[in-house]
């Protein structure tokens, strides 16, 4: 596995000033992490993630209702949130087959945990109607700050909503599914 963007092999990497993109790599998975200043960066991961990019730089994500926003149907919608973070302990691994997820903290800060879910066990099988799988193992967390957006892929586990140092606090988060 290879880090880039500054923060070459750490564990928990965080975006800080001298390092404001990380993007976690292996032969077949990627997760993305930065700040919402350099979305457009990631306009050819494809014309839907670059959809939900710009919807997070023209929202107040701070004044979204809570709930579901429809962005382009069912292609594209927006799950406004206020979440308190838990610790580490407390996370789970998931994954998703039919959606992509571009997570947005706009308020707050937390901790995200990703592994490759080929490195994962299955502690709850694929559930079709929900879209999600629940997973066990290890893997690697980044913080991400307000301002900051992750995207995890079908083939990335994903931990959400972790306490930064282990100190539950609000966060306000935006996800937005997109449709592969």
């Amino acid at each position: 596995m290879a880090f880039a963007g500054g923060l070459l092999g750490t564990p928990d990497a965080q975006i800080g000033a001298q390092s404001h993109s990380l993007t976690v790599l292996s032969e077949t998975h990627t997760m993305v992490i930065d700040t919402l200043q350099n979305a457009k960066l990631y306009s050819g991961l494809g014309s839907r993630i670059a959809t939900a990019l710009k919807f997070l730089q023209e929202q107040d994500g701070t004044q979204l209702p809570l709930g579901k926003t429809p962005i382009d149907g069912d292609r594209i919608f927006a799950l406004v949130q206020d979440n308190t973070t838990k610790p580490r302990a407390e996370g789970v691994w998931e994954a998703h087959r039919h959606y992509i997820d571009v997570q947005f903290v706009a308020a707050g800060i937390e901790q995200m945990g990703w592994a490759p879910v080929a490195d994962l066990t299955v502690k709850k099988p694929y559930d079709a109607d929900a879209d999600y799988a629940l997973f066990e193992g290890p893997g690697n967390f980044v913080t991400v700050p307000a301002g900051s957006f992750t995207i995890f892929f079908p083939s990335d586990g994903h931990t959400p909503g972790v306490a930064f140092n282990d100190q539950p606090s609000a966060v306000r988060k935006i996800v937005i599914k997109v449709a592969v």
